[in-house]
């Protein structure tokens, strides 16, 4: 864009004869292209090219709004600068995850004196900071900020709680057992806590859940209608939210229609929480639902609740029963073509009519998926991965025969054993040394299948019938990352299932029809031979920005490198890549391929007994300009990780204001220390593995 002005002023004739010229696109074709440039560039160097583009690019369409959240390349002098130029033009701006910003750069936020709406999730922010910016941000109606340790409520002013007392929408993530701004929104009508307190303080300390609660800082529910709580891992968390819960318990908001708590692992139901859900049950109809899954196993509660336009629905880790499902949720097809995102992942007996003497292993009741595919005929996200998931012989019943139905999905997560043809799940994977299919002295091009049946397997009809799809996770049902979040490293993992032995490179190969795709997981696929399907989606999956790859074929060896390797030459919209694979081998042939992916710019590599070279990645991160984020947790001694960490910092920091490396042994005892300095928007995006399909209602926040 900065040689467009050029061209326009001293090389006219050059642009009449090539018969092109951008600035005589009407304003409407050139506003719309100008939206794609990030907003700094924009103000700070397009608009000086010519006075054209300077008068467009302070078009209001284009300052109304800006997003600075994954701007990797801005910093204080930039944010400063903006805000000068623009900053009364700006009624929402998004700073989510800047945390490479200092502090101060926060003070010029109070000249965008129309602001709405503000997303400071992720920047550093003290209370007498936030108190003198709220201040001065009288039209503010949607804030979402962190609250970090020292975060002390009586330092905000009477102007900032007045400010306060008029945003509807806040978003409030804590790393301290605290309110925050909570008790000072007077008016809040959504509210989205993100719990991650950890439950040792750096010195080792145990930490308590407990607040002091007064009359001064309860929150305000009245007219809430939106409740959202994500716990990380944690007794602490769960004190701290049944403080928030207490309010609600008391008297539940009459316009309350979306009530979601996502917790790991067990939160026990309380008499507080029985009441609450009692309350609901007799006072609301819900249209967003998600529950911990002690709350809803064994109780009859979901026959109480009512429901009006369900647009999302989680029951992750319940023992909910296909029946239940069916009659409690479902109720026989009525009122669920609203429903767009459902959340089934690890609901082990979700497709089978009962749960009491079945086994996790059996077969599904297929006329259960199909009312399911039948009543929520608009889903758009559909997780249903961590369970076994097996069709029966009976033709035409499979389930990714029903699942092609759902002509709209956008987003879908399968256990890889749900995927495989009844008939070739009970084959054995070849046990021979030899991992090349053998092909009687004929050379097998790497990308190009040699057996066509793959094209009538169940699993390639689905693909080739979701043409839609942008995100697809296709997850072993006994997989578990070996870096899990507050916990040493898994050195061991559970074999996977044994009708998922047979799925490998073909059924990677029918992937290859997702012209759409975007993102995509493929972790614990024991038949994987060569990889050659991963060639496929490279060259056919052109707007592919997210890969991840676990636990694919032997466990010993690296199958797939070769195959990897041409991926990633096609692989040019890659922008976050994460590996995690036993005895990897980070080396110069790797680095070399992976810095085709001229637009990466997060890398994660997991690796137990794995190796790197340090040349190697001191090259690629100086070959790829993007790339700003480089975490490897692999099988070097620690001063080896610790040195490529001072090396790569050292060398790239000052031009890369976002860098953030962290390269250490995998199982190091002192591995979860390190991981709590990762900034969250890495390590809950890309560093740690999970299923993100339908893990929140869509646009839960902007």
């Amino acid at each position: 864009m900065s040689r467009c002005g050029e061209d326009v002023v001293s090389e006219e004739s050059e642009e009449e004869s090539n018969g092109v010229n951008l600035m005589e696109f009407s304003d409407e074709i050139l506003l719309h292209i100008l939206s794609y440039v990030p907003c700094t560039d924009l103000v700070l160097n397009v608009r000086r090219t010519c006075r054209k583009l300077a008068t467009l690019c302070l078009d209001k369409s284009l300052t109304h709004t800006v997003l600075l959240q994954k701007d990797y390349k801005v910093n204080k002098d930039k944010v400063k600068q903006l805000m000068r130029d623009i900053g009364k033009e700006i009624y929402q701006l998004n700073m989510a995850g800047c945390y490479w910003l200092p502090s101060s750069t926060i003070d010029h936020v109070t000249r965008c004196k129309n602001l709405v709406k503000l997303n400071l999730s992720g920047c550093h922010v003290t209370s007498l900071r936030l108190s003198k910016m709220l201040s001065s941000l009288q039209h503010l109606r949607s804030l979402a900020i962190d609250v970090n340790p020292g975060f002390d409520a009586s330092q905000l002013s009477s102007e900032c709680k007045a400010t306060l007392s008029r945003v509807s929408e806040l978003k409030q993530t804590l790393y301290t057992p605290s309110y925050g701004v909570v008790p000072c929104c007077t008016s809040l009508e959504k509210l989205l806590l993100y719990f991650e307190i950890l439950d040792r303080s750096r010195e080792g300390f145990m930490l308590s859940g407990q607040l002091m609660v007064g009359e001064s800082n309860v929150p305000h529910y009245q007219n809430l209608r939106i409740f959202y709580a994500r716990l990380a891992p944690g007794y602490v968390n769960q004190e701290v939210v049944r403080l928030y819960l207490a309010v609600l318990s008391d008297r539940t908001p009459e316009n309350l229609h979306a009530f979601l708590i996502s917790a790991p692992g067990s939160f026990a139901e309380t008499g507080a929480t029985k009441n609450l859900l009692d309350s609901m049950a007799r006072n609301v109809r819900l249209d967003a639902l998600q529950l911990p899954k002690a709350w809803i196993n064994g109780s009859g509660l979901l026959q109480h609740l009512k429901f009006n336009n369900p647009f999302y629905f989680s029951f992750s880790r319940c023992t909910l029963s296909g029946g239940h499902l069916i009659q409690r949720v479902i109720n026989g097809g009525k009122d669920l073509k609203s429903l767009t995102s459902l959340n089934l992942s690890g609901c082990v007996h979700c497709l089978a009519p009962e749960s009491l003497f079945r086994k996790a292993e059996d077969d599904i009741d297929s006329s259960i998926l199909e009312s399911l595919v039948v009543s929520c005929c608009n889903l758009r996200h559909l997780n249903l991965s961590a369970a076994h998931h097996h069709s029966s012989e009976s033709i035409g019943n499979h389930l990714c025969q029903l699942l092609s139905r759902l002509k709209h999905l956008l987003s879908l997560a399968l256990p890889v054993c749900s995927i495989t043809d009844v008939g070739a799940s009970v084959e054995k994977p070849p046990s021979t040394p030899n991992l090349v299919p053998q092909t009687f002295g004929r050379k097998v091009r790497i990308g190009v299948q040699t057996n066509q049946k793959i094209e009538s397997s169940v699993f390639w009809a689905l693909m080739g019938s979701l043409r839609l799809l942008e995100t697809l996770e296709i997850i072993g049902s006994s997989f578990s990352s070996a870096m899990p979040r507050n916990e040493p490293a898994i050195r061991n993992s559970l074999p996977p299932c044994v009708r998922a032995q047979s799925v490998g490179d073909s059924e990677v190969a029918a992937i290859s029809q997702l012209t759409y795709l975007q993102s995509l997981t493929l972790a614990q696929l024991p038949n994987i031979l060569t990889g050659s399907g991963l060639v496929n989606i490279g060259l056919q999956c052109q707007h592919l920005r997210t890969l991840s790859l676990a636990n694919l074929g032997m466990m010993g060896k690296v199958v797939y490198m070769s195959a990897l390797m041409d991926m990633l030459k096609h692989c040019k919209c890659l922008r976050d890549l994460r590996l995690e694979q036993p005895y990897f081998c980070a080396g110069a042939q790797f680095f070399q391929a992976l810095s085709h992916c001229s637009s990466l710019q997060r890398l994660c590599i997991v690796s137990r007994s794995g190796t790197l070279q340090s040349d190697a990645v001191m090259s690629f991160m100086a070959s790829c300009l993007e790339v700003i984020m480089c975490h490897m947790f692999m099988g070097e001694s620690l001063t080896v990780c610790k040195n490529l960490q001072q090396s790569i910092v050292r060398s790239f920091q000052a031009e890369r204001p976002a860098l953030n490396v962290v390269i250490f042994p995998l199982l190091h005892e002192d591995l979860t220390e390190v991981i709590r300095d990762v900034p969250m928007r890495h390590l809950d995006e890309i560093t740690l593995f999970k299923s993100r399909v339908a893990e929140e209602p869509p646009n839960l926040w902007w």
